[in-house]
C-alpha cells in the first residue's frame, strides 16, 4: 500500500522501547512498506503538551514517521491541527522491526531537531547517550548511534537534506 493509496490504513501499533522497557506504545495508520522503509501516521500520542522550549507537541499535531530496518533511526515529520509543518523529530534507533501489528524500535538516547524552516537543528540528549552505559555494553551498537546522529545532522543542515529520505 502507498501513502497515495484509497486504502484506509491499516493500524499497527508503534512500540518504542528503551532500556528493555516499553516507553511508550501508540495506534498508529500503516501507509508504506516496501520492504526496508515503514511509514505511519498517528496523532501526537503523549500526555498533554510537551514543550522542548523550540517546539511544543500537543493535541491535533500529527506526526508522519519513517522506520527503517536497514539504518539506525527514525525520521518523524511533524504538522500541526492545521497541517502547517512544525519540522522533523528524529530518533536515533536501532533497526526497526515490523511483526503482524506491531513495529518495535528500540531507542537509542540521541536525538535530532529541525525546525521547519531549517534554521534550528540540534542535536540532544548525548548526556542521556553517555550515561546509558551503551558504550560499553555494545560499542558497535554505540558507534552506529553516533554516526546515525552524525547523518542526520548532515542531512539536516542541507535544503532538502531530510525531505530526501522521505521522498
Amino acid at each position: 500500500m502507498s501513502v497515495n493509496s484509497a486504502e484506509p490504513a491499516r493500524p499497527v501499533d508503534v512500540v518504542l522501547v528503551k532500556g528493555g522497557r516499553t516507553k511508550i506504545r501508540y495506534t498508529a495508520g500503516l501507509l508504506a512498506d516496501d520492504g526496508t522503509r515503514i511509514t505511519v501516521r498517528a496523532p501526537w500520542a503523549g500526555d498533554g503538551v510537551r514543550d522542548f522550549g523550540f517546539v511544543r507537541f500537543e493535541a491535533g499535531d500529527v506526526f508522519t514517521e519513517y522506520y527503517w530496518r536497514d539504518r539506525w533511526y527514525a525520521v518523524k515529520e511533524v504538522r500541526d491541527a492545521s497541517g502547517a509543518l512544525k519540522g522533523w523529530y528524529c530518533d536515533v534507533t536501532r533497526p526497526a522491526v515490523l511483526s503482524g501489528g506491531e513495529l518495535v524500535v528500540e531507542d537509542l538516547d540521541l536525538d535530532l531537531w529541525r525546525s521547519a524552516d531549517g534554521t534550528d537543528v540540534r542535536r540532544l540528549d548525548e548526556d542521556e547517550f553517555e550515561e546509558s552505559g551503551l558504550a560499553g555494553r555494545d560499542p558497535a551498537a554505540a558507534a552506529a548511534a553516533l554516526a546515525a546522529l552524525d547523518e542526520l545532522e548532515a542531512l539536516a543542515t542541507v535544503e532538502g537534506g531530510l525531505e530526501s529520505l522521505l521522498a
